[in-house]
């Protein structure tokens, strides 16, 4: 009777570890995770290319090396402020940060103009080191290019040149919502 008492103990504590794991809480119905967006309501569009399609020359290193106009619709009224990120997943030593721009004023449209960062917002550190937009230049093969947005509920108290590794922990609890727009590249 004692062995089949603590049998079902251990199975009932199973159990609930498994349930924990892989059942989603109530309170988190909005992820955290920045590395699996999905766009809820907010929407990313670029006129000079598709979403999924190819990035024109002109905004590649053997371009003109500039961003393209970019427009994030939909944004949440509570947002207080926007971070554009956009990286290629496809460089060969991991994950290569191609811009990233911060403390974006948010409003219901943010339109960022052709080679240019909206006003009072602050550029962060890219994988060249540099606090500037860099253009699609893979070595070989096509490449994805993603530019994901996120609307905060707050400003980060940060600096010009933040690394993206510090943005990210900082944005961390303030994600109201997202989106991402795919772009490909080919040399």
């Amino acid at each position: 009777m004692v062995k089949k008492i603590i049998l079902a103990i251990i199975i009932i504590g199973i159990i609930s570890v498994l349930a924990y794991y892989y059942f989603p809480k109530e309170n988190q119905s909005n992820s955290q995770n920045i590395n699996q967006l999905t766009s809820i309501n907010m929407k990313i569009i670029i006129d000079s290319f598709k979403d999924g399609e190819n990035i024109p020359l002109k905004y590649s290193c053997d371009g003109d090396n500039i961003n393209p106009e970019i427009k994030i619709t939909d944004v949440p009224q509570e947002a207080q402020s926007l971070i554009l990120i956009m990286d290629d997943p496809d460089a060969p030593m991991g994950t290569f940060t191609h811009w990233v721009v911060f403390n974006i004023p948010a409003s219901s449209t943010i339109i960022i103009n052709e080679n240019s960062v909206p006003q009072n917002s602050i550029l962060g550190l890219n994988s060249a080191s540099k606090t500037s937009y860099v253009g699609p230049c893979p070595p070989s093969g096509v490449h994805r290019y993603y530019f994901k947005a996120f609307a905060l509920d707050t400003f980060l108290d940060l600096k010009e040149g933040t690394k993206r590794e510090e943005l990210e922990k900082a944005m961390t609890n303030h994600i109201l919502n997202q989106a991402q727009y795919l772009g490909l590249y080919q040399r």
